[in-house]
């Protein structure tokens, strides 16, 4: 089985940090856009402060199922021996055909869950 070795692990710190500021600039811009608002409309109402933790909780969440769901990958992809998440398997086709049903019904079963979860988060 060919095998590209990935190097998305070494850049992992990166991303974390852009996501961290990307939120923290977020955050910090949201009374500057209601001020915005309220000078263009007057009409529109001041937004309780209440909805940013709801927007706080409900991305610590989807953060949350996507660890999960990362988890339970990594887990799958031991269980049936294929190779883990620093390399990709180039050959998909080439793999014996129970290995590419017990791969789709991971992955469904991943997607299904990640489904389940945002219909709990929005209930």
């Amino acid at each position: 089985m060919k095998t590209m070795f990935l190097n998305a692990f070494r850049e992992r710190d990166v991303e974390v940090a852009r996501v961290v500021l990307l939120f923290v600039i977020l955050l910090l811009m949201w009374p500057m856009v209601q001020q915005q608002l309220l000078r263009f409309d007057v009409t529109v109402g001041y937004v309780d402060p209440g909805i940013l933790v709801l927007v706080v909780i409900s991305l610590i969440c989807f953060l949350g199922l996507i660890g999960l769901c990362w988890w339970l990958f990594s887990k799958f992809l031991l269980v049936f021996g294929l190779p883990g998440f620093g390399s990709l398997v180039l050959r998909f086709n080439e793999l014996e055909l129970w290995f590419q049903l017990g791969f789709y019904f991971g992955v469904y079963a991943l997607l299904l869950l990640a489904g389940v979860g945002c219909f709990v988060a929005v209930l």
